[in-house]
């Protein structure tokens, strides 16, 4: 099947609704507008409850269906990003220094469109739990919901969402068995060095020289410290230091990230980049604090519900439209909170030829909001069918 046609009847509604969320970006855990949108849209659409309030302004909304069953849950993140808005849209981000650089406006459409058909139709046993969260990416929403109880106690028994995908062809759908994306952790090292005049560094402990070393040094850690096939990445993304031209700073600062599929070679990372941090210190002859956070871990999709995800996409887009053994990637994502609790599945959905993601001119593409709604909707009735006699 294609589009499911009712939600085709209000894919326009659809379009209003992500273009008012995209004028409303917020940050974090601290979305009160987009919330108290999501949660009228779900009460005019006639669902049975609404929670709001789980992780600040998080919502988990139930439908019943039409005779007793299990609860699946379907996710959808909303929260935006720090990125000021480069699109020229007539529906651009009204918050200054914010914006959906990510399409979770999208997401959070796909999700109320399904609630909408859901509500309607109830062609389905048991009942559906809409799992709509903030804090996606910063501050783990997932994992904050969880621990505040929704799965245990909406009985939630599988859980599923969706993420949009810039440059994969439009409409079709992709994912894999096991692990998709990588933990991601985050690391700081302050460097303690003692500054003077540019023309005297024998009198200084330079902290400049040593934050070079420092990074190109972890760097070692993927060349010469582990398995070549054990996926790992390691990032430096910042290094701030210093103030004028002739004058060597006290102060040095490093920044990045570290991925990782492997709880082995995470633990091994951590324990070598402890050594490298004192040992090039003390070469340099300065001090440094290695500060390392263990961040979002591994998403890992369960084999049998993502070759059941599979199937569903390919009713909605065609068999040669979906690609269900695609290979894992070095992003992260806190749903993968979820997934340590449920057995579930996460897959990707193709929004054509535009901007990156977290790019200043990106938007979600409004032509696949009905296939992911589409997907959600018939992802239930085909986990929860009615039986025989029901249904006929």
């Amino acid at each position: 099947m294609p589009v499911v046609n009712r939600i085709a009847d209000f894919s326009a509604e659809m379009s209003e609704w992500r273009h008012y969320l995209h004028t409303i970006p917020e940050l974090g855990f601290d979305c009160p507008k987009t919330a108290a949108f999501i949660a009228e849209r779900l009460r005019e659409f006639g669902v049975d409850s609404v929670e709001e309030g789980i992780a600040q302004t998080g919502i988990v909304a139930l439908i019943e269906g039409s005779e007793a069953g299990p609860t699946i849950g379907l996710r959808a993140d909303f929260d935006g990003l720090p990125i000021t808005e480069e699109t020229g849209l007539d529906y651009a981000s009204t918050h200054d220094g914010k914006m959906h650089a990510c399409g979770h406006d999208g997401h959070t459409t796909m999700l109320l469109g399904a609630a909408r058909y859901l509500a309607e139709t109830r062609n389905f046993a048991g009942r559906v739990a809409l799992i709509f969260q903030p804090a996606e990416e910063s501050g783990g929403g997932a994992e904050v919901m969880v621990q505040e109880g929704i799965l245990d106690r909406y009985g939630i028994s599988q859980v599923y969402a969706l993420h949009n995908a810039p440059g994969f062809e439009e409409g079709g759908f992709y994912t894999t068995p096991g692990a998709l994306m990588a933990a991601v952790d985050t690391f700081h090292i302050d460097i303690q060095g003692v500054g003077g005049h540019g023309a005297m560094p024998h009198e200084t402990r330079d902290p400049v020289m040593a934050a070079c070393g420092i990074a190109q040094a972890i760097q070692t850690i993927v060349s010469r410290n582990h398995y070549a096939l054990d996926d790992l990445v390691i990032s430096v993304t910042q290094i701030h230091t210093g103030t004028v031209d002739n004058v060597i700073p006290d102060t040095a600062y490093i920044n990045g990230t570290v991925r990782t599929f492997d709880r082995r070679v995470q633990q091994m990372v951590q324990e070598r980049m402890a050594a490298i941090v004192a040992g090039q210190a003390a070469s340099y002859g300065v001090t440094a604090e290695l500060r390392y956070e263990v961040g979002y871990p591994a998403t890992v999709n369960d084999p049998e519900k993502t070759a059941f995800a599979a199937d569903i996409a390919r009713e909605i887009s065609g068999e040669g439209r979906v690609m269900a053994e695609a290979g894992r990637e070095m992003g992260a994502e806190d749903f993968s909170y979820m997934l340590q609790e449920r057995p579930g599945a996460y897959l990707f959905l193709g929004q054509g030829d535009t901007a990156g993601l977290h790019h200043p001119a990106y938007n979600f593409n409004d032509e696949v909001a009905p296939v992911g709604a589409s997907f959600f909707a018939r992802l239930v009735e085909r986990a929860q069918p009615l039986s025989v006699t029901e249904a006929a």
